[in-house]
Order: C-alpha cells, then sequence, then structure tokens
C-alpha cells in the first residue's frame, strides 16, 4: 500500500521540552513514552501502544484492568480531568512506596 506509513506503536514527535528515555509525555490526546533522551523541541521516538511500568501516584492500590490516567507527572485510577491513557495489567495494592504501575498503553488518550 503506497500510503502506509507504520504500525503507529513508536511514533516520532517533537518532545515538547527535554524528556529522558521512559518519561511519559501527553500531546494533547495522544500520550507517548520517550523511548531516548530528546532534546527541547528535538523529534524523536515515542512508544504509543504496549507494556510499560510508568511512575503512579504513591501508595495508590490498583486492581487489574482499571482505567489508568495521566495527571501530567504520574498515572493514577482517578479520573478527575486527567486523561485515560490505558489499563492496569498488574496488581498494585498500593503499600507504602508503591510508585511504579505497570500499564497497557491504548495508543490514545480519552476523557
Amino acid at each position: 500500500m503506497k500510503n502506509f506509513i507504520g504500525t503507529g506503536d513508536i511514533v516520532v514527535l517533537t518532545a515538547p521540552s527535554a524528556v529522558v528515555s521512559g518519561q511519559g509525555v501527553l500531546f494533547g490526546s495522544l500520550f507517548g513514552v520517550a523511548q531516548a533522551d530528546i532534546a527541547n523541541g528535538a523529534d524523536g521516538p515515542f512508544l504509543t501502544e504496549g507494556i510499560v511500568d510508568l511512575p503512579k501516584v504513591g501508595s495508590q492500590a490498583w486492581a487489574l484492568g482499571d482505567a489508568i490516567y495521566w495527571n501530567g507527572t504520574a498515572c493514577t485510577n482517578v479520573a478527575s480531568t486527567n486523561k485515560r491513557i490505558g489499563a492496569a495489567v498488574k496488581v498494585d495494592a498500593g503499600g507504602a512506596g508503591s510508585t511504579t504501575g505497570r500499564v497497557r498503553l491504548n495508543g490514545a488518550s480519552v476523557n
């Protein structure tokens, strides 16, 4: 097919600020995880689909399949005004120090 660009699981996007590899970034309704360190204003690869470990709101309990949202710096299972980025794929009892969660990214965020 002459107009096929790619599968869309990794997309080259312009970083809105300097980002480090593994950092989550919301681009309007598209959430991606930087695959490398990317300078402010530079183009770089962002993972938009797949399973990743991301920072989460500390000590928050997650159940398998919980809708997961991005609050600008971390993942949460609280919708509020946050953008939905995927679903929890690992149970987390939310004990003290629980600051990383496993998320299946859904490719595009929704409210």
